[in-house]
């Protein structure tokens, strides 16, 4: 019998009526021959109810009480999820991270899994239950409760998928799979059927919400399949794996925005050796994550240093940079919180020439300023005024033919001479 780990997210569980019906989707799912894990997300909005709690107690609370807090949330659904089951003629059995054997490094808010430890759960479906896991938490070798961060309950899924050897990692979700642009706010966005991890780490990283970054890393390191696919319909949705010479070889796959980062800005750093080290390394400190660094050129000994981070990290990065500025003499530095990044993605880009100028060609004729510029072999990204973002989507999805699918690699030797940009 098959092993099938099933992940639903907070809309899959946001009402007793969903949580109803995805006990009836398991149910189904193990009559089909399979051994069934279920993890699943806090219902609906708790988790942000939770947090705003929180903060109305403490702009900033102490982030080992976070997680014991946050993390209250997925077991109120594994337990009545489990009711669901129950209720409906089935055994079934909830665990909590740690219960399951989810172990984690100690960075509170941000744990990273470390080892699964799938004992009780092996046993629970050796003994013919379905089990729940709870998403988003962990336990630490000391005993400490962590939290895996927003969206954490993906990469619980993925890694109790490779540690229990699961043929298939189901991603449930409030949307049809992954698509070339967010359909929100492009209409004409199609369903992509099947990304390589490669491109599906590079969406994730840049905007794309289906998938949180981590899972997707630990999916690629433990070759775990994963199906992304809705909560609300038995339509096939998007299968993420290791690339393979089936798979539609588009140059660009998809379009994707992200205005959930802040543009910091340090002005009149000294224009020495260390300085660099000395900002990013006093952020890594206090564990803030960034993303784009743009350094500008020297002037009369001085320089400016800009760098985005994720909004949730704005109160420490504020702290460290304020620090930094003081130690190393620099002149000011500023937030902008209106900023959002727009980027192209593709395995493609690696063999045919001229992305980059189609790129910036199409957001000039739409008026559209960038900012910041930064790549990799597979993904450009723009900074722009986070007012532009429609503007840009649409204009990207429709210079490269996403709406159709008609932009693909040429197989003639000349398409593999030249750069990716």
């Amino acid at each position: 019998m098959a092993i099938v780990v099933q992940k639903f997210g907070g809309s899959s569980v946001g009402t007793t009526d969903r949580i109803m019906a995805v006990a009836r989707r398991l149910i189904a799912a193990k009559e089909r021959g399979n051994r069934i894990v279920a993890v699943v997300s806090a219902m609906g909005d708790v988790t942000d109810e939770l947090l705003a709690k929180a903060l109305a107690i403490s702009e900033e609370p102490p982030e080992r009480e976070m997680d014991m807090l946050l993390a209250t949330g997925e077991q109120v659904t594994i337990a009545l999820l489990a009711m669901a089951i129950h209720a409906q003629g089935h055994e079934a059995i909830s665990f909590t991270g740690a219960q399951a054997g989810i172990v984690s490094d100690g960075s509170h808010t941000k744990a990273r899994i470390q080892e699964v430890r799938a004992d009780r759960v092996m046993e629970a479906l050796d003994r013919g239950f379905i089990a729940i896991v709870a998403g988003f938490q962990a336990l630490t070798p000391e005993g400490d409760i962590t939290t895996l961060g927003r969206g954490g309950s993906d990469t619980t899924a993925v890694a109790v998928a490779a540690g229990l050897g699961a043929e298939v990692c189901e991603i449930y979700t409030d949307v049809d799979g992954v698509f070339t642009a967010d359909p929100r706010i492009e209409p004409k966005a199609r369903k992509i059927d099947t990304i390589s991890y490669e491109e599906m780490l590079e969406m994730a990283a840049t905007g794309a919400r289906v998938l949180q970054l981590r899972s997707v890393e630990f999916a690629r390191n433990h070759g775990v399949v994963i199906h992304v696919r809705s909560s609300f319909s038995d339509m096939p949705g998007t299968i993420v794996k290791e690339a393979d010479d089936s798979m539609e070889q588009a140059i660009i796959s998809g379009v994707t925005h992200d205005t959930s980062e802040a543009k910091v800005t340090v002005r009149d750093v000294p224009d020495k050796p260390g300085v660099a080290a000395e900002v990013f390394g006093r952020l890594a400190t206090d564990n803030v994550n960034v993303d784009m660094i743009i350094q500008n050129v020297s002037e009369d000994g001085t320089t400016d240093i800009s760098f985005t981070t994720p909004k949730e990290d704005l109160v420490r990065a504020r702290r460290a940079v304020a620090e930094v500025t003081e130690v190393l003499g620099a002149r000011s530095f500023s937030v902008d919180e209106s900023i959002a990044k727009v980027s192209l993605v593709g395995a493609g880009m690696k063999t045919h020439p001229g992305v980059a100028a189609l790129m910036f060609r199409t957001l000039a004729d739409a008026d559209v300023n960038l900012d910041m510029i930064s790549t990799s072999s597979i993904r450009i990204s723009c900074v722009i005024d986070a007012a532009q973002v429609q503007t840009a989507v649409s204009a990207l999805h429709e210079a490269f033919g996403l709406a159709e699918g008609l932009v693909m690699v040429e197989t003639s030797p000349s398409a593999t001479e030249g750069g990716a940009l």
